[in-house]
């Protein structure tokens, strides 16, 4: 990469800024490319367009942590013109776990096995089929918010009827088995066609799931050949440019890809890894604009 300075620009859209959105800004600062910062909140798009549109060959990365601002604010700049990563298909699959799920598994991309079901009493035949203990989550959602794992069916129904009083998303019902693997999971950081780290990430103490906010820990995970293997063909199923893929290790299947994140954040694997993922992803963006 050279040292001399760019004029070309690059454009980070967000709606909260974050540890990652800092560093991809002084990636950028660093190699002398200029950024502009686009709060979510603040922008308004005209639709219409005009001949040529400002935003024709633009590259915006796209940050923005809500999935409906995101898919939307990504559908309206795609329309006139934009480059923006990750596109509207990547986006809005990856966002969804269900319809992700659907994709990864066409493709022969193996993942946990999961039910949906789309009203309280076929929710709890959908579980009787897949077999306790079952994890429920929304089909939209992060870090780990209103997943629950199920151990029987007294706990089923007391967890479905609540969600049967919420927003209609979560009457959408998406159930998966749990897991038999090691009390850890791996996200790995996929930028273009290349892995470029991975880490563990463990469980806190008495917690099943392993979001870091939770109280759990990471270490480096080595970059296997079975683990770039399944990385890449999942990010490939997506479209995904730049993506955090999060797989399990089964007992039964080996490496199970459980989850494709779309806006992925990176400020636990650079601070595990030593890796420079913002550096590597304005690069990465940097090019596309070229």
């Amino acid at each position: 990469m050279t040292e001399e300075k760019r004029s070309s620009s690059l454009s980070i859209l967000f709606d909260s800024i974050r540890w990652e959105e800092k560093a991809l800004y002084e990636a950028a600062k660093k190699r002398g490319i200029k950024i502009n910062n686009i709060d979510c909140k603040s922008l308004f798009i005209d639709l219409n367009g005009r001949d040529p549109s400002p935003y024709t060959n633009k590259v915006i990365i796209q940050r923005c942590v809500g999935y409906f601002k995101s898919i939307h604010s990504t559908a309206a700049l795609e329309g006139l013109g934009a480059h923006v990563i990750n596109s509207l298909r990547t986006a809005t699959l990856c966002g969804n776990k269900l319809f992700a799920h659907m994709e990864l598994q066409k493709a022969g991309v193996k993942t946990p096995k999961a039910v949906s079901a789309f009203s309280q009493e076929s929710a709890i035949a959908a579980i009787s089929s897949l077999g306790y203990p079952a994890v429920i989550k929304p089909t939209i959602g992060s870090w780990g918010r209103l997943i629950a794992l199920l151990r029987d069916e007294d706990a089923s129904k007391a967890v479905i009827e609540d969600r049967e009083h919420m927003f209609p998303l979560y009457q959408v019902y998406y159930f998966e088995e749990l897991v038999s693997r090691p009390p850890r999971d791996i996200r790995a950081i996929v930028i273009g066609d290349r892995v470029v780290a991975a880490i563990y990430r463990y469980s806190g103490p008495g917690e099943w799931k392993t979001n870091m906010a939770l109280g759990g820990h990471a270490e480096t995970c080595p970059l296997t050949n079975e683990l770039e293997d399944t990385c890449l063909k999942a990010t490939r199923v997506m479209d995904g440019q730049v993506v955090g893929v999060d797989l399990m290790e089964s007992e039964e299947h080996g490496l199970i890809v459980h989850e494709i994140n779309n806006t992925t954040e990176f400020k636990n694997t650079v601070r595990v890894t030593g890796v420079d993922i913002p550096g590597l992803i304005v690069d990465f963006s940097y090019k596309l604009g070229k």
